[in-house]
């Protein structure tokens, strides 16, 4: 009688692996995942077994996510970005850089004297993992992914006040990502000023998703850049009751004045957006 309860129990925990395994086999989609991680940013895009994720959030609840949106059997991450080092983007990269192996990772020149950042270098070292330095200008291509560096800091700097500090946002890494006809613009915690800049840049026409700068800080989104590509998905990624009250009234306000639907972590949770190439749709 115990083996035929074992060999049940054995047949039963078959079936259950099987059938999570079939569940989480790949499409043909993209699928983009802004991770509720709180206060911060962290963005995943996957494509088949292609994943690119986009800072960390400021602890370790992106490893949650991830867990949930990545098949269990991989754990190969083709691309990490790290789009400025501050504490609610790189913190929760910890984590994942030593438990997944990481093909590459995409970081600024800054030279910053936080223990914190100080420990993922060392844990990028460690790991084997290749290090990108981003230029303005810049085209990378993973699978059928195309990403274009829109905002870097092209320069080796020293930062003190990292935390704190608008310049630092100023240099964060912003990615145009590019799947067939759809577009991501991923704007990091850039201010006004470079929202401007990047108002101009004719590659951004079309775009339809933007993941708005500085989890909807007053001080991010510009008007002209709104105007100038009129997304129709804004994605704000900010955690419940803030201290900072993100996001600012302003910039809801403004996205409600050109009609861009607004989907927000602090009330969804995590929002994924699955595209074809051409077509785009919530899946919440």
């Amino acid at each position: 009688m115990k083996i035929w309860n074992y060999i049940i129990s054995l047949l039963i925990l078959i079936l259950a692996g099987v059938t999570i395994a079939i569940f989480q086999l790949p499409d043909n989609n993209l699928h983009i995942i802004a991770c509720d991680v709180g206060q911060g940013d962290a963005i995943l895009a996957i494509y088949k077994n292609t994943q690119i994720l986009t800072d960390g959030g400021p602890d370790n609840k992106v490893v949650s996510c991830l867990g949930k949106y990545l098949p269990f059997w991989d754990r190969n991450i083709e691309l990490v970005i790290s789009t400025h080092p501050q504490k609610d983007h790189f913190s929760g990269l910890i984590e994942v850089v030593k438990r997944y192996k990481v093909d590459n990772i995409l970081y600024s020149k800054l030279e910053v004297s936080s223990p914190g950042y100080k420990v993922l270098e060392k844990e990028v070292g460690s790991g084997g993992t290749n290090v990108i330095r981003p230029y303005t200008g810049q085209v990378l291509r993973i699978g059928l992914i195309q990403l274009d560096i829109l905002n870097s800091s092209d320069e080796q700097l020293p930062i003190t006040n990292f935390q704190f500090s608008n310049i630092v946002n100023d240099m964060g890494i912003v990615t145009l990502l590019k799947y067939g006809q759809f577009k991501a613009l991923f704007t990091a915690d850039v201010e006004n000023a470079i929202s401007d800049k990047l108002s101009v840049i004719r590659e951004i026409e079309g775009v339809q998703y933007i993941k708005v700068n500085h989890h909807g800080s007053k001080n991010g989104l510009s008007e002209n850049l709104l105007k100038a590509f009129m997304p129709t998905l804004a994605v704000i990624s900010n955690g419940r009751n803030n201290v900072y009250g993100h996001p600012h009234k302003e910039i809801l306000g403004m996205l409600e004045k050109y009609k861009v639907k607004v989907l927000r972590t602090d009330q969804m949770g995590n929002v994924e957006v699955v595209t074809d190439g051409e077509k785009y749709w919530l899946k919440n």
